[in-house]
Formats: structure tokens, sequence, C-alpha cells
């Protein structure tokens, strides 16, 4: 027995058509959607072109220096001009990125900068690996440092030739045989709320110790805000005692050698709110050094709370030794 033969309604031509047309429409969404990653793709490589010839030829050098061609390029202000840069050192309770605010300053303002990470292990060890990276860095230097930053530039200066200035912020400023402990003699210049009443120290190895051991001194949680950051919140305060790093007592008490501010110009930026270097010590090691000297009234933390000022003077810096 034959099956009957199916007839179509009449609207199914229609349907068919409309199915034919969604599929048309489907592939051209597609075939759109492929031309449009190719061009996100190329735009990919371009960038990553750039950032090669970043690497290795403008900027920053492939292991991370300012690269000779384009180290103190300025934004803006024609071409060939140049600027110097600008190399930052942190100093004890801190680390590098209290410097945040003033890089972005500098840098908007055309400056290449980099903060170099302290490690805080005693003088000559670390103004010798502060010295290592300057060697790396072409064209003229401006050399910055906050508190026993302050030291470390000191040290790490000497024999390097192309820094041309040495900018203090809220900083030490030793003379030869002078260590950070006898530098800001607190019987001359009272008011330090450094000390064992402040500290904490806790036990550490230490290649740079005479004898390889050593203690990390810590400012306590409880005092962090009133010694070190009296400028900023009780928030913000708690976040850098907890994240700060420790000085070891190696560090605080070895004496300096011969300082680069006795051939090299320098500035420096004196907190006059500062309880943990006392604004008269800062004062007198400024004078004893030459220095062009600026005020804020600020306490230790200057880059954190006041990090305008700093920017201030190292551009006033930068721009009377280019």
């Amino acid at each position: 027995m034959t099956r009957p033969s199916t007839v179509l309604p009449t609207d199914e031509p229609r349907r068919r058509r409309q199915t034919i047309l969604t599929l048309v429409l489907l592939l051209a969404a597609l075939l759109a959607g492929v031309a449009q990653s190719s061009s996100r793709a190329a735009g990919v490589a371009s960038a990553a072109a750039r950032t090669d010839r970043a690497a290795t030829g403008t900027g920053w050098d492939a292991i991370g220096r300012p690269s000779a061609t384009d180290a103190g390029t300025t934004r803006g202000t024609g071409a060939g001009s140049t600027r110097p840069t600008v190399v930052l050192v942190h100093g004890a309770f801190a680390d590098s990125s209290g410097w945040s605010q003033t890089v972005g300053q500098l840098t908007d303002d055309g400056y290449p900068v980099v903060a170099v990470a302290n490690p805080l292990r005693g003088l000559t060890a670390d103004a010798n690996y502060v010295r290592s990276f300057l060697q790396t860095v072409p064209g003229p230097i401006v050399l910055v440092g906050h508190s026993y930053g302050g030291a470390v530039i000191t040290n790490a200066a000497r024999g390097v030739s192309n820094v041309r200035a040495l900018v203090y912020v809220g900083a030490f400023v030793p003379d030869a045989g002078e260590s950070i402990a006898t530098a800001a003699d607190p019987v001359r210049f009272p008011g330090s709320l450094l000390g064992p009443d402040t500290t904490v120290v806790r036990p550490v190895a230490n290649p740079a110790a005479p004898d390889g051991q050593d203690v990390d001194i810590y400012i306590s949680l409880e005092k962090f805000r009133q010694v070190f950051a009296a400028d900023v919140s009780a928030q913000r305060a708690d976040a850098m005692a907890r994240t700060q790093r420790p000085l070891t007592a190696t560090a605080n008490f070895e004496p300096s050698g011969e300082p680069a501010w006795k051939t090299i110009p320098s500035w420096d930026l004196v907190t006059t709110a500062d309880n943990a270097i006392p604004p008269a010590a800062q004062q007198a090691m400024a004078a004893r050094a030459g220095a062009h000297v600026t005020t804020v009234v600020s306490a230790h933390d200057v880059m954190v709370s006041h990090p305008a000022a700093v920017t201030k003077i190292i551009e006033q810096a930068a721009r009377a030794v280019s």
C-alpha cells in the first residue's frame, strides 16, 4: 500500500527563504568577527613590536636600564632635549613603593625615573649595591635619598662621575666616620622618638655583619604612626607599619666613608615636623654639606604625605645641573 504524497503548506517556501536568509546573516556576522579578531591581533603584534623596540633601543633596555639612546629624552619639549635620570633610594622602615606618587609626578613631567630597592643590611654593602645600579645608567643622574637612604647615596655616588646632584629628603647627611646613630647627635639634637621604647628587634643572619649575625630593627606597630607617619590617616599608617622593611643594627652603626657631597652639589628638603630625625639635626647636616635647603612642614614620611614638595626639589636640582 503506497503512502499518500505529502503536500507542503502554501507558506513553506517562505519559511525556507527565511531560514536561508538567517543562515546568510549568521555567516556574515561570523566573517565580520574573524576580520575583527585579525585586526586586534595585528594591533597586539604592533604593540608587541613597540615593546620590543622599547626594551632594546628606546626607553629601557633588555636588562632594565634606561637606554643609551633615550635616557633622559623628554616628552613634549622639542627634539633632542634631555633630562637627567632620577634615581630614588628609600630608607629604613619603608620600601620603594613609598616613592609612587613622586614617580608619577616626575614621569608626567618627562623625567626618566627609577626607585632602587635598598637592602638595608649595612652601609657599605647597601652603598655598593646602589652604586652597581648607578653604573648601568647612561647619562646624567640626580640621586635622591630619604632617611637612611641619605647615608647610602652619600657613599654610593662616590666615584660615579655621571651623578650630577644629590637630593636629601628628611635624610641623614653623614660625614666621614659618622654613622646614622651619631650623625644626628641626640645630645646636641634631642627630639627623636626612635629608641628602645618605640622599636622591636629580631635576631637575623646578615652577611654584611662582621660575624654574620645581626638584629633587624622595626618600629613597633603601636608607635609607627607617631614616629614615622603622623601626617597620614591611622589606616594608612597601619598598612605602612605592617609592610615596613627593617634596618639592621650593622647599618645603624656602620660609619660612612668619604662623603660624595664634598664634590657633588646637593639639595636638602628638611622636614620640620619630623619625629624620627630632629629638624635641627637635618638643618645642621645640610648646612655642613653646603646644600640648597628647602623646608616643609611634614612628618618623616615626606614622600608619602607631601610628594609634591619632594618632586619640586628634585626638579630644582635637575634643572640646575642640566
